[in-house]
């Protein structure tokens, strides 16, 4: 079988642990060492789909579990990888959240698509610095997204709009109708300050039982709701990528990341299909 594109929308905050302070920040989230973009390990993805699959074992026997996702001494027939960002909710002082992108992680979805031969269907938009390109805010010409000011660049070239909605489930319609209104083209160098900066710092803290004071104060980064990663499936050996199929058939979400406890790293799963929609 073919590889294929898995669509995660963050239903909830997402903490993919880096394993390492950075400054201030404790815990700070995994990020691509040459861009700064926050990202999903596929190691960390691949263990998150076989868990669920641990838990729907009575549906795929243990030796099926073994051969498609590995074993300690044996590579298993599954490829799986790193999950990429393509849309960071961004705070607008004029507006409701923006979906922000780039033309870079566009790029890469293209040639994604391409590699899963499911096509290209939109024109890469070409913004330039301190300019966007979509919808004008609130009927006025300048976007303010934190404390940083866009002029209007003009719309959003043809066919992106439908080709990033196919990543968003059939259950979903609402929140994939607001991509047009609410999608954000910046230049690259624009969107990497979001992308290192514009992240929420999180406190956290372990309070004494007995004096309540505290114990063990530390500072995590998380992914905001709605954030939407992609990631690609591929088989070393035939019939590993239907069987992660049939896990989502009845209830199409995935926890992936760290604070499972406290709510975090709930993704909606949707598997478009080689025509642009969504499976």
């Amino acid at each position: 079988m073919k590889p294929c594109l898995l669509g995660l929308l963050a239903e909830t905050s997402i903490h993919p642990g880096a394993g390492q302070s950075a400054g201030i920040v404790d815990l700070p989230v995994a990020r691509e060492a040459a861009t700064d973009y926050p990202v999903i390990p596929g190691s960390s993805l691949k263990g998150a789909l076989l868990g669920l699959a641990r838990q729907c074992e009575a549906k795929t026997p243990k030796e099926e579990l073994n051969r498609i996702f590995g074993e300690t001494d044996n590579a298993g027939a599954l490829l799986v990888s790193d999950a990429r960002l393509l849309l960071l909710p961004v705070r607008s002082l004029s507006s409701a959240y923006k979906w922000v992108t780039c033309p870079h992680l566009l790029e890469r979805l293209s040639r994604d698509r391409q590699r899963a031969e499911i096509g290209n269907p939109f024109e890469m938009p070409q913004p330039t610095k301190g300019k966007y390109l979509g919808d004008p805010s609130a009927g006025t010409a300048d976007l303010f997204l934190e404390e940083r000011q866009f002029q209007h660049g003009g719309g959003l070239p043809g066919g992106i709009v439908p080709a990033l909605g196919t990543l968003f489930s059939k259950s979903h319609k609402d929140t994939c109708g607001r991509l047009g209104s609410q999608l954000v083209v910046l230049h690259d160098d624009d969107f990497a300050w979001f992308a290192r900066y514009g992240l929420a710092i999180q406190a956290r803290n372990v309070l004494d039982p007995e004096k309540k004071t505290s114990a063990n104060l530390w500072y995590e980064e998380t992914i905001p709701a709605d954030a939407l990663f992609y990631a690609m499936l591929a088989e070393r050996l035939e019939n590993a990528i239907e069987p992660v199929k049939g896990l989502f058939k009845d209830r199409p979400y995935l926890q992936v990341g760290g604070n499972e406890t406290v709510g975090m790293g709930w993704f909606a799963v949707t598997f478009p299909d080689v025509k642009g929609a969504a499976a």
